[in-house]
């Protein structure tokens, strides 16, 4: 380490440069460390992977989007339901689809829950097996306004 030591008749000066020796012996040093210890934290098993190959995969049909607003009136995809049995009808003619789709039930947060359990039970009856609820994120919570 360097250091610049003055006589005592010398005049005051300001040293103008930075002593950078001490900086780059420090960067070497770590530049060794991390170069010797990283083959060791990387080291893993041999072990003889398998091949991969391109199968081809099934096309996942369209998802079932059925809706109740908050009178209780059912939509399937958009279009409303007039009875049970034409709901029912529908719902077997895509439960026998392989593979089933997906149904998503988009319920009005003021619709009765009987509304909603009505649906459910179809569902059960039809044979779907798939079912998930859409829902809204409270957003006063994620403090969006």
């Amino acid at each position: 380490m360097a250091m610049n030591v003055q006589s005592p008749g010398d005049e005051p000066g300001v040293m103008a440069t930075i002593n950078t020796t001490p900086l780059v012996d420090v960067m070497l040093v770590l530049l060794i460390i991390f170069l010797i210890t990283i083959p060791v934290i990387t080291h893993t098993v041999p072990v003889k992977l398998p091949h991969a190959t391109n199968i081809p995969t099934q096309t996942k049909p369209q998802d079932i989007v059925i809706a109740v607003d908050a009178v209780g009136n059912i939509y399937w995809d958009n279009k409303q339901v007039t009875d049970d049995n034409q709901l029912l009808t529908m719902i077997e003619q895509q439960a026998i689809k392989v593979p089933q789709p997906d149904v998503q039930i988009r319920g009005d947060r003021t619709a009765a829950y009987k509304s909603i359990g009505h649906v459910l039970y179809e569902l059960q009856r039809g044979g779907m097996v798939k079912v998930a609820f859409i829902t809204e994120p409270n957003r006063a919570a994620l403090g969006v306004h």
